[in-house]
């Protein structure tokens, strides 16, 4: 099917989602988890596939590893599948009825939004924890991958449609865009009248195509300029140990830390013992005048080191003459995802906490817990970077939406 076919496809099969009860939508994901299971093989042959042709296009280590799959990795995705079983379904949640003075009651009940677009790069596992999460939350999932992973999502996508088709559901509910182009791409992001939501993710060119040229409303999420300031009255201890693990537990996360800001007051007691580590654990490091003085390893930081999300074993470090300065910077160069503040003085955490605009602010932790799961939520679609209509881990709540519910007894407006 053409683009325009398969839209008019989702949208008149949405609906059938969206009625479905919770039961039919956890029969729906326990077949989709024994599909996965059922076909193996197929999905490791195919994923092969994908790995050696990235190998022959040279593609980058990082990129081929987040294509990867092998038997550990969908096992995984069955054991989250059925994590997000035993959860409750938020949709026809009511808020308690409110009765107003000429007697109209007045609740709000928890819907889905309907079609949800999700555009996304290299991984492959992103195809069913996307689906998996819009379908138990009432949607349709409109999925359009890269071409990197087009064998291996194939196979996935016919997993998931084969579940439908046993539990009585419409195939057309879960959709994927065939075609790699990037005129395609486009076609898929102007779905006005299909698509309720876009939600890309993936690296920030990704993220900028469809900020500039979507026409329906989008979802930003993922790019990671995350921060972490050492505060005067930081515990060194403390900030060592966070920072080593927000860099280098996983680099290529959009959670892990690429920016540290440090108090000039600490350079002398922090900063080379800091280098030091970070130079044992292979980083590269970006530095200002001050930092770079303290090692000739150290490369010269400008402008786009400290706008940059490295997703590598790399780093920048700038000295800030106090916690103004590194508020300052922190909110012109990061990408609004997580930041954190190392510190023992409690009016310079709640000054960091209130003043820094972030979806995830953090006091003396790793930026690395931000994450669905860490957060109690259960899977996420993504982390959202923006702050309509949500902001941070996106769980099955921000999936759905809500609309008015009002019961009258024959009321009229005066």
């Amino acid at each position: 099917m053409d683009l325009l076919t398969q839209a008019k496809a989702i949208k008149a099969a949405a609906p059938k989602i969206a009625r479905a009860d919770s039961e039919q939508k956890n029969l729906l994901l326990e077949a989709i988890a024994d599909e996965l299971v059922a076909h193996i093989e197929e999905i490791l042959s195919a994923n092969n596939a994908d790995i050696l042709a990235a190998k022959a296009a040279h593609k980058n280590e990082n990129r081929i590893d987040r294509m990867r799959l092998d038997e550990k990795r969908i096992i995984d995705m069955v054991i989250g599948i059925h994590e997000l079983i035993a959860l409750p379904d938020p949709v026809g949640d009511f808020t308690p009825f409110d009765t107003l003075e000429n007697g109209l009651k007045i609740a709000q009940m928890r819907v889905p939004l309907g079609v949800v677009g999700m555009i996304y790069e290299a991984r492959p596992n992103v195809t069913i924890d996307a689906a998996v999460l819009c379908l138990k939350a009432g949607n349709a999932v409109f999925l359009r991958g890269s071409k990197d992973i087009m064998q291996t999502n194939l196979v996935l996508i016919g997993c998931m449609k084969r579940a439908c088709m046993c539990n009585d559901l419409p195939c057309d509910i879960i959709q994927f865009v065939e075609d790699p182009s990037h005129e395609s791409a486009e076609r898929f992001m102007r779905l006005h009248g299909y698509l309720d939501v876009l939600i890309p993710r993936g690296g920030a060119e990704l993220i900028a195509r469809c900020v500039e040229k979507a026409s329906v409303p989008l979802i930003e999420t993922g790019t990671g300029n995350c921060h972490i300031y050492v505060d005067s009255s930081a515990d060194f201890d403390k900030a060592a140990s966070i920072i080593i693990n927000a860099k280098t537990q996983r680099t290529s996360v959009c959670n892990a830390c690429e920016s540290v800001l440090i108090h000039q007051d600490c350079v002398d007691q922090f900063a080379e013992r800091l280098i030091q580590l970070l130079k044992e654990h292979h980083v590269i490091i970006h530095g200002d005048e001050t930092i770079a003085a303290l090692d000739s390893d150290i490369l010269p930081a400008d402008e786009n080191d400290y706008a940059k999300e490295y997703l590598d074993l790399e780093i920048s470090v700038k000295t800030v003459t106090d916690i103004n300065e590194a508020i300052a910077h922190i909110n012109q160069y990061s990408t609004h995802h997580s930041e954190a503040i190392i510190a023992e003085n409690t009016d310079a955490i709640t000054q960091f906490l209130t003043e820094v605009d972030s979806a995830c602010v953090y006091a003396n932790a790793s930026t690395r817990f931000s994450d669905g799961f860490e957060f109690g939520l259960g899977a996420e679609i993504g982390i959202s970077t923006q702050k309509l209509h949500a902001r941070g881990p996106m769980g099955l709540n921000a999936l759905t939406t809500t609309k008015y519910i009002i019961q009258g007894n024959g009321q009229i407006r005066k």
